[in-house]
């Protein structure tokens, strides 16, 4: 019987991590394949090879031989996930091409869609729009990566999947830890160092214990700010959409004194702090607080092209202000484990803050209409603040940036009663309420007229120079700061957004045929509660010559961006156990993500008319004509909706040394939330709606394979075929224009061509390829493990292939490198690339040597090209890193 464990742990081992030796202070030297992987994925624990649903999960053991401190570290071992991102903490994760694009940084904290990807750090969900919390991985039981809608046990977050951080929890009877620290270079930038400490105390054994984890890492910077100028030009899409030129000396720009190489360090400093008291024999109580602050300095993508359009090579850019992401948070956790009888009760709780203070360079913005519009005025047509006339035209400088301080609250409880898992009818109940509040203060600094203090004010008023009062929101209608905001804020908005919400739920399992045949049957009920208010606020031809804190924004109201929604998401399963070693299963599952609301309800796709007969014109027209609106932007949009079809199977044959897991699934994806900005037909702010559907057609194949007894392989693929299922239209929502209310609109108004466009597949093209869906991924692990000397070694190689995606789904413009941008969503093609990892290691008794290199072949390519800060930037991935490490048991 023993044996027959120790073999099933072994096998199970073999898909969900690596084995080998281990600084860990709980797992001493092994031979490989000996560690079982139990996960939670059911909220019950169980090996992943019983878990019908597909599921990769990585060790802590392995996580620490793989130099995984980050989930970008992750993605090199999970196929079918892909991640958006512009920096350490400024991402979204995707799973299976589940994607609608992503709005990159500024703003996204007001914006952006709630991810569909859940991210939890044990039972604390640690989601944000655009923004998911970048937790740092040490000390950790393990990884569990989710596929698949997730919507029953794991509710709206875990509409594709989600991502589970499980910590190491403290141990009521073993004293000691591990220290460990790291140095190394990276490619093109500078060095690296880590250092963290682990360590568990039994303060009365058996009885009460505490675990404390310590961590700092600083990663080297590699991409240049390189020496450039900023030449304003005719051709600029500024001065063309309002017909003339720049005036003589309008002031130009240059970098020189924030040039700098290495210019992205990133710095990661945390701990955690956990203590376990056990009650009786039945009930213990957890808790844990959690630290983290997250430094990245300046920006983290390539300039193909820079800002004066000169050619830049890999790892340069141009930017003209200093950039910054300050990202705190701290949490607090506690988890109440105990037993009624035969039932299982298990209650946790948690409550997050975090804070966020960033800020970026948006010079290129002054190439486009809305910068021309801030930045320069007057003039024989008029432009911007200052009508026709009034003034000459003047430009103030092009060199701008912006400023976002977002604070975060995220409280969660949950209540879990579950059956015994050897019980033939078995279940599992459970209670849920979550609060999610985000506090957004968001500044564009790119205004470059005096404001109106009372002298500027006086000198305006007698015929002298131009002021403009500074902005502020609108009274009454804040979340942050109610006064007027600095000299260089030109449009912002200060807003409170969120939801509260209440959810049921429930899983059956009835074994027809115990161990062999089981049919599983749950639900979720749910209701929201969103919100949504503050103001949207900016300098406009109302705030010229005004005093200082006259000039008010726009209120929103939660009367009009408030929104509830409730229903049921289920999910139903058979699993049948060929023999022990082999089962095959068909899931049905249901997934959802909430809605959310958009700043304002102003009018945004316009039409020209013949103002005599009301007709749209075409053409360039001479004669009188007007603008009629035809669509206003919704207050709110609903959930999206995810119904997967999963068959699987998982296997071990030949005496338990191959492990063969595989799955293929049909997905239908409706109503999907989609976010719209294009300012030359929508107008000057993002906006989102419901869109078009997608159905997704996949497959994945997991495998490992224990060759001989020193030498593992292991590897898995995936396949998705994913496409536009229809091509939704946006329909008429405005009286009083040639399109009737609920029919599609099929011209808009150009502020560019000043002429009537036709409006072609809005929200997405039939049979398109979502954003971030490639349809291939895979990656292979070789590892061999030898004893020589009384040391243990091991010597592993890893190959990973991401195939060619696209950046944005079909509805954005497509981008092309070297155009001057004039939306922040185009469509780019981010070609394939592969990956090639290696480490070696050597350990003795309590000590172990590692040296490693990352991503050897050096590559530079994209992992997200984007026009956000009005240049086509790419993501690139972290050149070549090699670095050793050195580890000790305490």
């Amino acid at each position: 019987m023993q044996a027959k464990f120790k073999a099933s742990c072994a096998v199970v081992a073999l898909l969900g991590g690596y084995g080998g030796a281990a600084y860990a202070d709980d797992t001493a030297a092994q031979p490989a394949g000996l560690q079982e992987i139990v996960v939670t994925a059911q909220r019950r624990a169980e090996s992943i090879q019983n878990v019908p649903s597909t599921v990769q999960a990585f060790s802590g053991l392995a996580l620490g031989e793989l130099n995984v401190t980050s989930f970008n570290d992750l993605l090199k071992l999970t196929p079918n996930v892909t991640f958006g991102a512009s920096g350490p903490g400024q991402g979204n994760i995707f799973m299976r091409g589940l994607s609608s694009g992503f709005a990159n940084n500024q703003s996204s904290a007001t914006i952006g869609t709630f991810p569909n990807v859940a991210v939890y750090l044990d039972d604390q969900s640690m989601s944000f729009p655009y923004r998911n919390a970048d937790v740092y991985v040490v000390d950790m039981d393990r990884v569990e990566i989710l596929e698949g809608p997730q919507g029953t046990l794991f509710g709206g977050g875990a509409e594709a999947g989600a991502v589970r951080y499980i910590t190491k929890k403290p141990d009521l009877n073993a004293t000691g830890g591990y220290a460990e620290v790291s140095g190394g270079g990276t490619a093109h930038g500078d060095a690296n160092y880590a250092a963290n400490l682990a360590y568990n105390i039994p303060i009365v054994p058996g009885t009460f214990a505490v675990r404390v984890v310590v961590y700092d890492e600083r990663r080297g910077g590699y991409i240049d700010n390189v020496p450039s100028t900023f030449t304003r030009r005719p051709t600029d899409l500024g001065p063309a959409s309002y017909g003339f030129g720049y005036p003589a000396g309008a002031p130009n720009a240059n970098n020189f004194s924030v040039a700098e190489k290495a210019q992205n360090p990133v710095t990661y400093t945390g701990a955690r702090v956990s203590g376990l008291a056990q009650i009786n024999d039945d009930w213990s109580v957890l808790v844990q607080q959690s630290f983290q602050n997250l430094d990245a300095d300046g920006v983290f993508a390539q300039d193909p092209i820079g800002s004066d359009g000169q050619k830049l090579g890999p790892w340069e850019e141009t930017s003209f202000t200093p950039s910054h992401d300050h990202d705190r948070y701290w949490n607090t956790a506690w988890t109440v484990d105990g037993q009624i009888g035969d039932l299982k009760i298990i209650y946790t709780g948690a409550y997050l803050s975090r804070h966020i203070d960033q800020t970026m360079d948006y010079t290129n913005y002054a190439r486009t209409a809305g910068g021309f519009y801030y930045e320069c005025s007057g003039g024989p047509a008029g432009s911007g603040l200052i009508a026709a006339g009034t003034a000459p035209l003047t430009c103030g400088t092009p060199v701008s940036s912006w400023h976002d301080l977002v604070d975060t609250t995220h409280h969660s409880e949950e209540l879990r009663i579950q059956t015994p898992g050897d019980w033939q009818i078995r279940g599992l109940a459970g209670f849920y309420y979550e609060d999610l509040d985000i506090k957004d203060d968001m500044n564009f600094l790119y205004k470059s007229f005096p404001s109106c203090t009372p002298g500027n004010l006086a000198a305006f008023l007698a015929g002298g120079p131009v002021c403009v009062a500074n902005v502020a929101p609108a009274p009454g209608s804040f979340a942050n700061d109610p006064s007027a905001r600095n000299d260089s804020t030109a449009f912002g908005e200060d807003i409170d957004r969120g939801y509260t919400q209440y959810a049921l739920f429930a899983s059956v399992d009835y074994d027809i045929i115990p161990q062999v045949l089981t049919i599983t049957g749950g639900t979720r009920w749910y209701n929201y509660d969103e919100h949504e208010y503050g103001s949207q606020y900016g300098t406009s031809p109302d705030c010229l010559g005004i005093p200082n804190g006259t000039c008010f924004g726009t209120p929103l109201t939660a009367a009009t961006h408030a929104a509830s929604y409730y229903g049921f998401k289920n999910r139903a399963n058979i699993t049948y156990h060929i023999e022990d070693d082999a089962m095959v299963y068909f899931t049905f599952s249901e997934g959802f993500r909430p809605g959310a609301g958009n700043r304002l309800n102003s009018a945004e796709v316009k039409i020209s008319v013949d103002p005599v007969t009301g007709l749209p014109t075409t053409g360039i027209v001479n004669g009188p004509v007007k603008t009629v609106k035809q669509f206003n932007k919704p207050f709110t949009y609903a959930p999206d909706s995810l119904t997967n079809y999963e068959v699987g199977f998982k296997t071990q044959v030949f005496d338990r040394r191959l492990v063969l897991n595989g799955s293929a699934y049909i997905m239908d994806w409706t109503n999907v939330q989609t976010l719209i900005y294009n300012p030359p037909v929508y107008g000057n702010t993002t906006f989102g709606t419901n869109g078009p559907d997608y159905n997704i057609k996949g497959a994945e194949l997991q495998l490992k394979a224990q060759v001989t007894d020193q030498f593992t392989l292991d590897g898995s693929v995936s396949y998705n075929h994913s496409s536009e299922s229809n091509s939704p239209c946006i329909k008429s929502t405005n009286p009083g224009n040639p399109t009737p209310i609920g029919s599609c609109i099929t011209q808009v108004y150009s502020s560019i061509l000043h002429e009537n466009v036709p409006l072609v597949n809005p929200l997405g093209a039939l049979g398109a390829t979502p954003a971030f869906s490639p349809a291939w991924q895979f990656n292979i692990h070789g590892r061999y493990d030898w004893d020589m000397y009384n040391f243990h070694s091991f010597l592993q190689v890893g190959v990973n292939y991401t195939g060619s995606m696209f950046s944005e789904p079909s509805s954005f413009p497509a981008g092309q490198i070297g155009d001057i941008p004039s939306t922040t969503f185009l469509r780019y093609t981010m070609p394939s690339y592969t990956t090639v990892d290696a480490s070696f290691g050597i350990s003795k008794d309590n000590w172990n040597v590692q040296v490693y290199g990352t991503n050897l072949t050096n590559s530079d390519a994209s992992t997200f090209t984007s026009s956000a800060q009005f240049i086509v930037s790419q993501v690139p991935l972290r050149p070549r890193v090699v670095g050793a490490k050195l580890g000790v048991k305490l």
